[in-house]
């Protein structure tokens, strides 16, 4: 992703209900706890972890048993330090006190805990990026200094490529229309592998995108706890060694057991933080509520549909219908290249408002931009006495929907049969359609001659795209 590109709107949630999932996340629900239990005995070491005397209390306080027990209370504390949650005292004398945010998760507003957890987020994500534990330990040199040639590890790379991974979940997350689907771990690693221009991928592509696998595997178990992902880790009989029997028949076809993973709404409201403060443009459904219906139009023209339709019933729900419709209109009309989505985009919009709207409607059937789409409105809301539409307007129209269905879609398959619908309703289409006075009609006509499967047609839209071109002096 550039970080000068636009991407599409994050549907977030309420703060209030992101921040309740916050508070129950694992990691921070542990952290705060440990940060309320800790007192005046507290002790820890130079680095401000809790001493090693102290850790099975701790363990006991998270209600945590087990031989990872400890390692799991040393963490939480960790990010309970990290957080401000508790606060070091006395470096020397190894005290501490509960820190001024901890006040934060229970007197604070939900955008206060919601810092709090953006916060743990960076200290969970930057874990997420060393190497096991077991092999930092082996690659400890003489001096107690990591000798990271050893480990072939690259902070910098493992950081932009877990970050390459999120930003891939993230636009499966905003760039859809429905509900995000569980993503499959083999899909995700080559998404940030096999190049895109690649055919079949190499034996060596292959073999990377597996060891990705696995890093990704082992990132998403401790991205999980702080609530930025769903995650179906991989099967561990996947996992065995080829000369073991696998604890159970290995189906491969189950793509599930290679495990699943999906952005929560907590995780889609912090990738969308990290994503702003990294400077992309990364807008959220709601971002134009009060803004006015330029803004609206231009700013939903490149939405996904559902975002769009999202956007817009939060645009309408402040206005009253009449002055909502008015002000829509008055934004659509335009001859830049940029005027045909937005007219689209009002008639969606228009499509959401209710009768009440109609006195806007007729103030508009004798303007030649928006008098196609008023009475297509009218008719559709059984609005008596409309006007029958001059035939300059109807091809008007038509190139207009047509020019703005490119902007939206491209050559897409919808587009593709609107205009050999068109080629066949209207006989004579092209004699008529190259001499409308559309700054639109060369590029429409040119992108017909392109999508019409019949050779004879898509000739006579070429030719027609050429004397629109002479017409208009191109």
């Amino acid at each position: 992703m550039s970080d000068s590109s636009t991407l599409p709107p994050a549907r977030l949630r309420p703060e209030a209900e992101l921040a309740r999932d916050a508070m129950s996340a694992p990691v921070l629900a542990r952290a705060a706890r440990l940060a309320r239990w800790a007192g005046p005995d507290t002790r820890v070491d130079a680095g401000g972890g809790l001493v090693e005397e102290q850790l099975p209390a701790a363990a006991e306080q998270l209600g945590l048993s087990g031989d990872d027990a400890a390692a799991y209370a040393s963490e939480a504390w960790r990010i309970a330090v990290d957080t401000g949650l508790v606060e070091i005292t006395d470096e020397e004398a190894g005290t501490v006190a509960a820190g001024e945010d901890l006040t934060l998760l229970t007197g604070g507003s939900p955008q206060d805990v919601l810092g709090v957890w953006l916060t743990a987020l960076e200290a969970v994500l930057a874990d997420a990026s060393v190497p096991d534990l077991d092999d930092l330990v082996d690659a400890m040199a003489e001096g107690g200094e990591v000798d990271l040639s050893s480990l072939d590890w690259d902070p910098d790379a493992e950081s932009e490529f877990l970050d390459g991974v999120l930003g891939n979940l993230y636009l499966l997350a905003v760039g859809g229309d429905g509900p995000e689907a569980p993503v499959p771990l083999p899909a995700l690693a080559a998404s940030v592998i096999v190049p895109s221009d690649m055919g079949e991928p190499s034996n060596e592509v292959l073999e990377r995108v597996s060891d990705a696998m696995m890093r990704l595997d082992d990132q998403f178990r401790l991205l999980g706890p702080v609530g930025l992902v769903e995650y179906q880790p991989v099967d561990e009989a996947l996992m065995a060694d080829a000369d073991e029997e696998p604890a159970a028949p290995v189906d491969e076809a189950d793509v599930a057991r290679y495990g699943m993973v999906r952005l929560t709404p907590l995780g889609l409201y912090g990738l969308r933080a990290r994503l702003l403060d990294a400077g992309f443009e990364a807008p959220a459904v709601g971002d134009l509520a009060d803004k006015g219906a330029d803004a609206l139009l231009d700013g939903t023209a490149p939405f996904p549909p559902a975002a769009a339709h999202a956007e817009t019933e939060l645009w309408l729900s402040g206005r009253s219908p009449l002055d909502a419709a008015r002000e829509l209109l008055a934004a659509a009309r335009g001859t830049d290249t940029g005027a045909p989505l937005r007219r689209l985009r009002c008639q969606q919009a228009l499509s959401l408002v209710g009768a009440e709207a109609e006195p806007a409607l007729r103030e508009v059937l004798d303007d030649a931009e928006l008098g196609g789409l008023a009475r297509v409105w009218l008719t559709e809301h059984g609005a008596r006495d409309v006007p029958a539409p001059p035939q300059e307007m109807v091809f008007w129209l038509t190139i207009d929907t047509v020019a703005a269905q490119l902007a939206a879609e491209g050559n897409s398959e919808e587009l593709r049969a609107l205009v050999e619908g068109l080629a066949r309703q209207h006989s004579g289409f092209f004699d008529t359609a190259w001499r409308v006075g559309h700054p639109a009609t060369p590029d429409v006509l040119e992108a017909m001659g392109r999508l019409h499967p019949d050779k004879k047609i898509a000739k006579e839209a070429r030719k027609a795209a050429f004397k629109a071109r002479s017409q208009q002096g191109g």
